[in-house]
């Protein structure tokens, strides 16, 4: 059972760079994998018992992480501690789309706490999002106060977003152009904020919690209301390109006779792969990716399968390309074309092996996304939690206060 935090403890900086680095690797690893052992740590580390339990020491009056004794069957000799990310060190999570502004509470561990979904009557400007958000944290603020040392705010946008500024460049469904959003809702909340693309927060969250554990190479794709959008991680680090606008697979070309799609070209992905052919295939007017799944599988047809079909024939094309390119282990599919891929289960694999080149095409395995409806809140609370990460001890000392100031 996890102690009560006392909420008296006060966090100085450590002003010794090995130790602050060591510290931060130990948070980390914590965050990261739930739960490790004393042991466990020190040989992912290679640093000696000693010290590593020294600054477990340290982590534990910080109350960043507590420990306890390990369950189950005994064990020879004397059992090594269990470590725990504490909950009570969360970040605040916000995922604006076209019918909705969803925020959430997301603890050390990357456990989702708390989820509000407030739904739009129509697609909501940039300052709409962000007093919806602001609303929504103020409301939760004694909860907040009382319960949680909050790091800060992730915002994760479906579109080409900055992240060294949080400006959202362009998010074509959403109407946004130039909208500083993490400095807006900084300003209305308190807290600091970052934002980025939706998808790349996506593909790191998968990556670190879900599907993508343990394999550095990998392509992740989304599909919702807004599109379609991608992430890659190569060697283990996500690539961003020069303005953080890198893997944007939903623009991949895939029919030279298609559609023109909003960015200008014609026969893009996401204009012959869509989330709303499929809703009206299903007979329901909205929902998540479990509800759609359901309404598919239960109005099954020729008709459903024949589009189902239709759209994993362009998803392969897609995909062929980016394999060839990147060589990844996985392909980590989220939204509704992690729907798709249930629907029909190694149609992707065939298409890969069939159209990419031998080597690449034999390696890559196709995977739904495994973080289902919390993934947005787990991958924008990261953005959030980077600087805690980084330097424990130090962004405690210097947690933010503030209150809302709701943006005109």
């Amino acid at each position: 059972m996890m102690p009560s935090p006392t909420r008296n403890t006060v966090a100085i900086s450590e002003p010794d760079p090995s130790r602050r680095n060591n510290l931060a690797l130990l948070t980390s690893l914590v965050h990261h994998n739930g739960v490790l052992s004393r042991a466990q740590l020190t040989k992912r580390t290679g640093l000696n018992r000693s010290t590593v339990g020294a600054l477990i020491g340290q982590l534990v009056n910080l109350e960043v992480v507590y420990e306890a004794a390990p369950s189950g069957e005994a064990q020879v000799g004397r059992p090594s501690p269990i470590v725990h990310p504490r909950p009570s060190i969360a970040a605040l999570a916000v995922n604006p789309e076209i019918d909705a502004v969803t925020i959430g509470l997301v603890g050390l561990g990357g456990k989702v706490q708390k989820k509000i979904r407030f739904d739009t009557e129509r697609i909501p400007t940039a300052k709409e999002a962000v007093n919806i958000a602001a609303a929504v944290i103020e409301g939760m603020r004694s909860e907040l106060d009382a319960s949680y040392q909050v790091m800060g705010v992730g915002i994760a946008v479906p579109g080409l977003v900055n992240r060294d500024d949080g400006v959202v460049r362009h998010a074509p469904h959403l109407g946004w152009r130039d909208e500083p959003v993490a400095r807006m809702l900084g300003e209305a909340t308190g807290y600091p904020c970052h934002a980025a693309n939706d998808a790349s927060l996506g593909a790191e969250g998968e990556l670190l919690f879900g599907a993508g554990a343990g394999q550095k190479n990998l392509i992740f794709l989304n599909g919702g209301a807004s599109g379609i959008g991608g992430g890659i991680v190569a060697d283990g680090e996500l690539l961003r390109g020069t303005s953080g606008y890198a893997g944007e697979l939903g623009h991949t070309f895939v029919r030279s006779s298609g559609k023109p799609c909003h960015c200008g070209a014609t026969g893009c992905l996401e204009t012959e792969v869509s989330q709303s052919s499929l809703f009206e295939l299903a007979g329901i007017g909205g929902g998540d990716a479990g509800d759609l799944e359901q309404a598919l599988r239960r109005n099954s047809s020729e008709t459903v399968d024949a589009e189902v079909a239709r759209q994993l024939e362009f998803l392969g094309i897609a995909l062929r390309n980016a394999v060839n390119i990147f060589n990844p282990e996985a392909i980590v599919l989220d939204g509704f074309l992690g729907v798709l891929h249930a629907l029909s289960p190694g149609k992707l694999d065939s298409l890969l092996r069939s159209q990419a080149m031998d080597g690449p095409a034999d390696q890559v395995k196709t995977y739904r996304a495994a973080l289902g409806s919390d993934l947005m809140m787990i991958g924008a609370a990261e953005l959030a939690f980077a600087q805690f990460l980084s330097d424990p001890a130090g962004a405690l000392a210097a947690l933010p206060m503030g209150k809302v100031d709701y943006v005109r």
